[in-house]
């Protein structure tokens, strides 16, 4: 029994050893006030830090300047309150450190035996970068081109099927397995990495950026956004350093 074994443990047993070692996955564990216990390396590199001791004890929203750190507290308060887990959410990270990335995100709520809430663990793991040439993606490859050059008018998941001769289950495993999110997750993936670099190194207004990611509608679009990276597409383009 694998509790026999933790119990004969010098101390306890958090993972932080073990995700130290992975540089493509952040680890944490939180007390019920959002509070880092436990982090690994990799989130002290990517919030700029010198130490985990320079994280434990702060919450996200007192380590990265706002509104960067309110997404991360207010996923930690959802699981917390409810005791339900946030599971494999695609999201793009903006960090301290001025690294940005797609990760999938998992939080899960940690309880006493009587069921009681009191803290939760979480990891983001970086999305595999694919091989171009490997024959699974070359399989996909002319889907893949046809959508980069129509994310002003995104085709579907099933035109893009259609494209790569495989049935929309067929596309959606294959997808999985070369990228790590499904088909409909990588399209709405390419649409904001569009915007996201439009409205990091230009001027483009906020509109002419909602078209050219394929949003008819500009709420639309910050809703999109928000809900990906935490921000508003205006808030992101300040925190990137640019302006209108």
């Amino acid at each position: 029994m694998i509790a026999e074994i933790l119990c004969q443990l010098g101390e306890p047993f958090t993972g932080e050893e073990l995700f130290d070692h992975l540089s493509d996955c952040v680890f944490f564990i939180k007390n019920t006030e959002g509070q880092y216990l436990v982090v690994n390396l990799t989130l002290v590199d990517r919030c700029g830090v010198r130490s985990k001791q320079d994280l434990l004890g702060r919450t996200a929203e007192q380590l990265l300047r706002a509104p960067l750190g309110a997404r991360f507290t207010d996923q930690d308060e959802r699981v917390l309150r409810t005791g339900k887990p946030l599971l494999s959410q695609l999201e793009l990270h903006v960090y301290p450190s001025g690294s940005v990335g797609w990760c999938m995100t998992t939080k899960l709520p940690l309880k006493k035996p009587g069921g009681t809430v009191v803290g939760l663990v979480g990891v983001s793991q970086d999305l595999r970068v694919p091989n171009n040439e490997a024959e699974e993606y070359r399989q996909i490859a002319e889907a893949i081109k046809y959508a980069k050059a129509n994310l002003s008018a995104p085709p579907s998941v099933q035109e893009l099927a259609s494209i790569a001769e495989m049935s929309r289950y067929q596309l959606d495993r294959r997808m999985r397995r070369i990228f790590g999110i499904t088909a409909g997750q990588w399209l709405m993936k390419a649409r904001i990495d569009l915007a996201e670099g439009l409205l990091a190194e230009s001027k483009t207004p906020i509109a002419a950026v909602a078209l050219e990611a394929g949003y008819s509608d500009q709420s639309a679009f910050t809703r999109q956004f928000r809900v990906t990276t935490g921000l508003s597409p205006r808030e992101y383009r300040t925190a990137r350093g640019s302006k209108d």
